[in-house]
């Protein structure tokens, strides 16, 4: 079975279960594969929510905790970077943080389509930990970049892999899920600001002026720390945790015996039995031949090549209007989010010497404070996306708004109370934006099409964020400029979300 439609078929909602003999028609290969889906969602949700999904919520964790980290740490030692070693453009390390997480996005992304989810799960998040610990020992402005870029490449991958995997072995009943996973974005928030309050606020320098690298250490303490504490994340997925390839992938690529065997595997982790037999699947397939032979194996290496998954995202027109409006909505945010979140403590400090308190010690104070704030907007976005006639979408288009609105807000406070209670009402507001989109977005794709989905909506949020520190080299930061285009940005992309063709609540993914 060929893993892009040649035919327009039903559109990537859930099907109702059936227990009716599929046509064997032969002409529609996408029906086909959401026949099997559909057997495979509901032996998953006869499995239930058991021992291995609940420890698959905690590894998952790890990865949607990196994506959030990396970018706070890189946007947290740019200013005693900046100070150490004098560089003429101070942004060229977010510049080349984005380059890394593009480059991630593309390539973990589209991959993960083609050579499994499994291998990618893991190396994601070591990667980030060997270049994490290496960069704290950059002698120069140019080796930090160079290391941040790589330590990126690993951290870009991280979404578009995770939330696959995550979504593929949820029952339908608890992909709510999805959105609470991103409590561990707002902690990584709260952990990465917490550590850098007495590195980066007590040893390092205040200002240029006579900074060494003695009297600088604190970056460097802290990427040890980070690095360190990824390293543990990659030990834990890696040995005392058993991955399996997920059996939505494998039964795409026609390898159905490793589905079945990879679903009772689970249900015996779990303490369950699953009925499921691999003749409900080869009933779907129209008696093709769906073994490994050299030549399938062949097929399968040069699909990224042929673009089939690419194509079968823009298959039907109500399947291209939903992937085309959901790569604008990541693009808006992915430039929006930098924009003013990557030089928060820049404007911090700036705004609170206007103000008499921009003490290093109270910028990093403020941004853990900040930070905080992500947490309860994690729960709360649970708690939204399940809501009948709200849905993902109501949640979605009303928490992105909203994020505009108080950036732009920010702009009339008079005093630093002020601007950090703005800032605190746009951190709860985006990690609800940030927890709805994460869970929304995976779920709208097909499984065999979605890693490319997501590497095509993360490759759009990087290559916008790319955008971000080249126009804080030519703005004018100490304007309230880059907080107005931020705004609109976000403002616009929650108006997008309305015109999304799809609600995802109370459906199976496939």
């Amino acid at each position: 079975m060929s893993t892009s439609p040649k035919s327009p078929g039903p559109e990537p909602e859930a099907i109702e279960s059936s227990s009716a003999a599929p046509p064997h028609d032969g002409n529609s290969p996408d029906a086909s594969y959401k026949g099997k889906a559909d057997v495979l969602n509901r032996a998953i949700q006869g499995i239930g929510m058991g021992r291995y999904q609940w420890q698959l919520f905690v590894v998952i964790g790890f990865g949607w905790a990196s994506d959030n980290l990396w970018p706070i740490v890189t946007s947290l030692v740019l200013p005693p970077l900046s100070y150490e070693f004098h560089p003429s453009r101070a942004p060229l390390l977010t510049l080349a943080q984005n380059i890394g997480l593009l480059v991630g996005a593309v390539f973990w992304g589209f991959g993960c389509d083609v050579f499994g989810r499994k291998w990618a799960f893991n190396l994601t998040i070591g990667l980030t930990a060997v270049f994490g610990l290496i960069a704290a020992g950059s002698p120069n402005f140019a080796a930090a970049c160079v290391f941040a870029a790589l330590w990126s490449v690993g951290v870009g991958g991280n979404l578009p892999v995770d939330s696959a995997i995550f979504l593929e072995f949820l029952p339908g009943s608890h992909q709510y899920l999805l959105t609470i996973l991103s409590i561990d974005w707002a902690f990584a928030q709260v952990l990465a600001n917490l550590v850098a309050w007495p590195l980066l606020g007590d040893i390092t320098c205040g200002s240029e002026d006579g900074c060494t690298k003695s009297g600088n250490m604190g970056w460097r303490y802290f990427l040890i720390t980070m690095g360190g504490l990824a390293m543990l994340m990659f030990i834990v997925r890696f040995v005392f945790f058993t991955i399996y390839e997920s059996p939505k992938y494998l039964m795409g690529k026609g390898r159905n015996a490793h589905a079945v065997e990879v679903v009772h595997e689970v249900a015996r982790r779990n303490g369950k039995t699953s009925s499921l037999t691999q003749d409900e699947l080869d009933d779907w397939d129209h008696g093709e031949s769906q073994g490994l032979t050299a030549s399938n194996i062949v097929r399968q290496r040069l699909e990224k090549v042929r673009m089939q998954h690419i194509r079968a995202l823009f298959d039907t027109p109500k399947r291209a209007w939903s992937t085309t409006l959901i790569i604008f909505i990541w693009a808006f945010i992915g430039l929006g989010f930098p924009l003013y979140n990557a030089f928060l403590p820049y404007i911090q400090q700036s705004r609170g010497a206007e103000f008499g308190d921009g003490s290093t010690y109270i910028t990093y104070r403020n941004s853990l404070i900040i930070a905080v704030m992500g947490i309860p907007g994690c729960l709360l976005g649970g708690v939204l996306v399940e809501l009948p006639r709200f849905g993902r979408k109501g949640a979605l288009s009303s928490a992105t708004a909203l994020t505009g609105a108080f950036l732009l807000a920010s702009t009339t406070a008079t005093t630093s109370n002020a601007l950090l209670g703005w800032n605190c009402a746009f951190g709860f507001m985006s990690s609800l934006m940030y927890a709805v989109l994460y869970a929304y977005t995976p779920e709208i794709f097909l499984t065999k099409d979605r890693g490319t989905g997501n590497a095509l909506t993360a490759s759009a949020n990087r290559v916008f964020g790319i955008m971000a520190p080249i126009i804080a080299m030519f703005a004018n930061l100490e304007t309230a400029a880059p907080v107005y285009v931020s705004g609109a940005l976000f403002i616009v992309a929650g108006l997008l979300v309305l015109l999304m063709p799809f609600e995802s609540r109370g459906k199976a993914s496939l």
